[in-house]
């Protein structure tokens, strides 16, 4: 199993070159994010998604949600925002806030389950973005665990065959509850799944 260690607060996406290539292998990579340990894959490979779900015991019925490493590759990946999204990414970005953006052709069905949408955000964490900047489009962001199991918070709490995936060690994360998930493409909003940011603080970013 390829170990590295990174320092969370200076971790760059040349620092994460080895396992930006891991994933265009169709390999998966596991990292910190601004909650728990998650694992990335290319979404845009039908090998590796099936690989993931493989891994986890993860329904496949279930989509994947994504981390990006800035807005511009949100934009880059899933075109323009509304301008409700936009209000959204102003006060929650990075953060731990998903936003329902239309799916590109490039995504595996797999990833979205066939809804033909994903929920993406840019997390508050460096090696998070980092890694999905070094590698060059979003990454998928299901949590480090089998599907059921205990979330990992740190790198030696990830209890998944070693031999198959790529870990990268930031340290421990804070953990929490999971990332709100918001859909405002219509330039309205609804809540899709409340989490660690609430409704209300939602409803507020769209009044300034």
């Amino acid at each position: 199993m390829p170990v590295i260690s990174v320092n969370a607060g200076s971790c760059t996406p040349g620092d994460l070159a080895a396992a930006a290539e891991w994933l265009r292998q169709g390999g998966v990579v596991a990292y910190p994010t601004d909650t728990l340990y998650g694992l990335a894959v290319d979404p845009s490979s039908a090998r590796a998604v099936a690989a993931l779900f493989e891994l986890k015991g993860r329904d496949e019925r279930s989509a994947l949600p994504l981390i990006a490493g800035s807005v511009a590759q949100v934009e880059a990946f899933c075109g323009p925002m509304s301008e409700a999204a936009r209000r959204l990414v102003a006060a929650f970005w990075p953060g731990p806030l998903a936003l329902v953006c239309p799916a590109p052709a490039s995504v595996t069905p797999a990833v979205h389950a066939g809804s033909g949408t994903v929920a993406i955000r840019v997390p508050d964490h460096a090696v998070a973005r980092a890694l999905a900047d070094a590698f060059g489009t979003p990454i998928t962001a299901t949590s480090a665990n089998r599907s059921g199991g205990p979330a990992a918070s740190r790198a030696q709490a990830i209890d998944l065959p070693h031999d198959r995936i790529f870990v990268i060690d930031g340290g421990d994360t804070p953990g929490g509850p999971p990332s709100t998930i918001v859909d405002a493409r219509d330039d309205g909003l609804r809540l899709v799944r409340e989490g660690a940011i609430a409704w209300n603080r939602v409803l507020e970013s769209q009044e300034r």
